[in-house]
């Protein structure tokens, strides 16, 4: 499955081959934010131009790009009971990069709501009903054009900051997050500037420099950025507000954990143990690729522990 999923994706890598970013316009944007911290670049935004439809909120993104469809912030709703705003314990779930079916986040809502949560499932930047025309759901997520994958990562976070806090204003006590992969790595970052009821990491995206330049997801990204001169160096120039490693969370660490798969080469064991370590967090691994289903059922059964057990 990993090798089917590393093909496809490195195939419109190399479809998005003409837009790779020019070393000149990376090192102005890297200069115009080495000085910021998290809660800057993340900064929470207010909430605008909302629409609360049965099933769905809609909003402005507080992060505007040039593609019209992925301006504007969509998540599904799955209500616990019959009424539209409840205060009912929330489950955020954050999918992976270029999911292509929300039928098993689906599943999850289904599970949670017998269990009294509600559950929101954003379409995260670029993907769902945010892919523009013409593109593949999520290609435009993570690509070589690494201010638009930047920004992107950035939108997700502040966009996820709101939703939490619409939330809070709606009466909601317990938020919990789930997020996978590409999700976990926004999830990671998340942490650092909310804080939650549990938050339970699922091969999160924790070393930059692995993913883009020496993952086999990105074989194809990798000898384009070093084709025009844009080495490791210059993702770490960003690391203070891109590296989930670089801060500590504010949720308490016995309140999350960390599912990693012990044959995965995005998010590496020994990558994530390291991570774990530092932020002092529960790990656990199974026996997958970085695409699998066995991280999600670990998850599922730890996560019924966290439900029932409050902060």
């Amino acid at each position: 499955m990993d090798g089917v999923m590393y093909g496809m994706m490195n195939y419109i890598q190399w479809q998005l081959r003409h837009d790779v970013i020019t070393q000149e316009i990376l090192e102005k944007y890297l200069n115009k934010y080495a000085s910021w911290d998290r809660s800057s670049y993340f900064k929470l935004m207010p909430i605008e131009k909302i629409i609360d439809e049965p099933g769905m909120l809609s909003w402005q993104s507080p992060i505007s790009s040039c593609f019209v469809q992925n301006n504007r912030a969509r998540a599904l709703f799955f209500p616990a009971s019959k009424k539209q705003h409840s205060d009912s314990p929330t489950l955020i779930i954050l999918h992976a990069l270029m999911s292509s079916s929300d039928r098993g986040y689906r599943n999850i809502a289904s599970h949670m709501n017998k269990q009294g949560w509600n559950v929101l499932f954003p379409h995260l930047p670029f993907h769902y009903s945010r892919t523009p025309l013409h593109h593949a759901n999520g290609a435009l997520a993570i690509t070589s054009n690494l201010v638009r994958t930047a920004e992107t990562l950035r939108q997700a976070v502040q966009e996820i900051r709101q939703l939490i806090h619409l939330c809070q204003d709606r009466g909601v006590e317990r938020i919990g997050l789930l997020a996978t992969s590409y999700g976990g790595w926004i999830g990671s970052l998340l942490l650092s500037v909310e804080e939650v009821d549990f938050a339970i990491l699922l091969q999160p995206i924790i070393n930059l420099n692995l993913a883009l330049f020496d993952s086999p997801l990105a074989r194809v990204m990798g000898s384009l950025l070093l084709h025009h001169q844009i080495t490791r160096e210059h993702l770490d120039r960003h690391a203070h507000l891109t590296a989930p490693s670089h801060a500590k969370p504010l949720t308490s660490p016995k309140r999350i954990m960390v599912i990693g798969g012990a044959f995965d080469h995005i998010a590496p064991p020994q990558e994530l143990k390291h991570f774990t370590s530092k932020w002092n967090l529960h790990y656990e691994e199974v026996g997958q690729g970085h695409f699998g289903y066995q991280a999600m059922r670990r998850a599922l059964i730890f996560m019924d522990t966290l439900c029932k057990a409050p902060q």
